[in-house]
């Protein structure tokens, strides 16, 4: 039986990979880069994109996910890409996964955890 800790390990190895992927696609557009950030003690990671178009100024969230509570929370998800499926395809059991970028309300009409 996989303990907590070693449940958190796991996750964070598996949301480091698919954001390192993520951010590793060059982006179209010149000038803009995505960058990651991983903060390890807190258990939060996300990828950003952030440069200049022209006179205008870059900086997005495009994926931001946390481990809270030995479950895995996605709080935005600005890609073409379905975050919960991939890190699903991983092999993070639907339950552990939140999408935290959703009511409440709306969560627990979702396959993925309310909370």
């Amino acid at each position: 039986m996989e303990t907590v800790a070693e449940k958190v390990s796991r996750y964070e190895q598996v949301i480091k990979a698919l954001l390192t992927r993520w951010a590793a696609i060059p982006n179209l557009e010149p000038g803009i880069r995505d960058r990651l950030l991983f903060d390890e003690t807190n258990h939060r990671y996300a990828v950003i994109s952030e440069g200049w178009n022209g006179r205008e100024r870059i900086h997005h969230i495009i994926l931001d996910l946390e481990i809270s509570g030995g479950k895995v929370w996605i709080h935005a998800d600005n890609t073409d890409i379905v975050a919960a499926q991939e890190l699903e395809a991983q092999g993070i059991p639907k339950s552990d996964i939140v999408l935290g970028f959703r009511a409440p309300s709306v969560r627990a009409e979702t396959e993925y955890a309310a909370a």
